[in-house]
């Protein structure tokens, strides 16, 4: 039996009565039938959102869906999108010289646990373009110097441009982007860092971490901002640790915490999932 077309719907707004109403209506008028929906007001931000994954059950137009989806959002003055659930992100990768965040991402996105199709990786070293290569994702090398900076980030905004790419993922990218970068990118770039900031800042966190005797390590997922490791937190993981760690082994913990985190940013990113709510983020199940 053919599965039907499926597809989600996301919007955000101020919060009122009856944008359920007109939502779900409008999804009954067009034979569209529900299969999942998640939505959260929060009360602090006075937003909305919504998300609603549905499939048509009679002929269906998605261009006059979306005409007519248009005027309920204007009604409410909506940020929305209606696109098909199986739709893959492009997906353009950064790195330095650490693949297993990038590892853990190419391989989910193989198997399919990630919604994502990666169409680069750019590097500011060369460290690891062989050991990425069986992944067949083109590899581009921008080296970074304070002079080299500006044309770095041009190469990967070129890349985005060629390429299609809506994400870009910095899975442990040694380099701070740029403020106009930042801004550029925002909301559509997500990085990951070890979940002891801000107190433990610079080199060797762990060993630091480790010589403080902390009792458990972890790692944030977060969109990039212009503030440094503040930015929206999409994903977070830990695991209590205790004396018999060595500093080898938090270092081994903290990158499959890493990698975990991650994966499960971009996944909630990709499924459409995460939305922006001031300084903070919605993340619907």
């Amino acid at each position: 039996m053919d599965v039907p077309m499926q597809y989600v719907l996301t919007a955000s707004c101020r919060d009122r009565m009856g944008i359920v109403a007109a939502v779900t209506t409008l999804l009954a008028a067009q034979a569209c039938f529900i299969v999942r929906t998640r939505s959260f007001g929060d009360p602090d931000t006075g937003r909305f959102f919504l998300r609603i994954e549905f499939h048509p059950t009679a002929a269906f137009s998605h261009e006059e869906f979306e005409q007519r989806f248009g005027e309920v959002a204007e009604r409410f003055d909506m940020d929305w999108r209606c696109l098909p659930r199986d739709r893959k992100l492009k997906t353009l990768m950064m790195v330095s010289k650490f693949d297993h965040c990038a590892n853990a991402l190419l391989y989910a996105a193989r198997v399919g646990e990630l919604p994502i199709e990666p169409v680069g990786i750019v590097s500011n070293h060369h460290d690891l373009a062989a050991p990425l290569a069986h992944w067949n994702v083109p590899f581009h090398l921008a080296p970074v110097t304070p002079e080299t900076k500006a044309e770095a980030e041009a190469t990967m905004f070129a890349l985005m441009e060629s390429t299609g790419a809506e994400l870009v993922v910095l899975a442990r990218y040694m380099q701070v982007l740029s403020e106009e970068a930042s801004k550029r990118l925002f909301g559509a770039c997500i990085n990951i860092h070890h979940s002891f900031l801000p107190s433990f800042k610079g080199a060797k966190p762990y060993h630091q971490a480790h010589a403080r005797g902390v009792k458990t390590i972890g790692a944030t997922a977060h969109y990039v901002t212009g503030d440094l490791d503040e930015g929206p937190i999409i994903a977070q993981v830990t695991e209590p640790v205790d004396h018999n760690f060595s500093v080898k082994d938090l270092v081994t913990l903290g990158r499959h915490l890493e990698s975990s985190a991650l994966v499960r940013a971009v996944k909630a990113h990709a499924e459409r999932r995460v939305f922006i709510n001031g300084v903070k983020t919605v993340v619907l199940a």
